[in-house]
């Protein structure tokens, strides 16, 4: 096969960098780049540099907004004592599309790792705290992944926020809705057992 022209192997190679996408399916999405139409190819790009210039971390939770503070830590409704920790901003979105949660959120920035050299002091946890010493915290809910560093993160935040006074608890995990026994594997059958609840 022909070598692609300049301008094409550098949009594959920028479009590769994004999570998920490989070669072919960089390639794929940059032939289609070409057949848009300019002005088409032109929005996309302007919401991409709208995207970049406009957003930003909001000051008092971390998510991701396009005001000061977000309309979550903004908003009277959301002020009834439940503090939600996730580890990234795009947790925060997934919270939200539950239409459920009703409190308010704070991102953490990542979860502990030592092996990625990834400690408290890396992580937006001094805010955190500040936040639950302000008064008006009852509940944190801890919502990390449940894997290795999101436990060890749970954990921690577990040992420095119960002290002040709050309630502190994890998301509920084990078997999935639809989910059958039988393909269901033993350390998460045992957690489900663990986290029974009364019905």
């Amino acid at each position: 096969m022909a070598d692609l022209p300049e301008p094409i192997t550098t949009l594959i190679k920028q479009l590769a960098k994004l999570p998920g996408v490989g070669q072919r399916s960089a390639q794929r999405l940059a032939f289609h780049v070409l057949k848009m139409s300019d002005a088409d190819v032109l929005a996309f790009v302007n919401a991409i540099d709208s995207a970049k210039k406009n957003l930003k971390n909001c000051s008092v939770c971390g998510g991701i907004t396009d005001i000061e503070p977000c309309a979550i830590c903004n908003s009277e409704k959301r002020k009834n004592g439940i503090l939600c920790i996730v580890a990234n901003a795009k947790d925060v979105f997934v919270i939200e599309g539950m239409r459920e949660f009703s409190g308010q959120c704070h991102v953490l920035g990542g979860t502990l790792s030592p092996m990625d050299g990834i400690s408290p002091k890396d992580l937006n946890i001094d805010s955190l705290i500040k936040r639950v010493k302000a008064g008006g915290i009852n509940e944190v809910i801890l919502a990390t992944n449940p894997d290795v560093a999101g436990e060890a993160t749970a954990s921690y935040l577990s040992d420095i926020l119960k002290p002040l006074g709050v309630r502190v608890t994890r998301l509920a995990y084990g078997i999935p809705m639809g989910g059958s026994l039988e393909f269901i594997d033993p350390l998460t059958l045992s957690i489900a057992i663990e986290g029974r609840r009364d019905i």
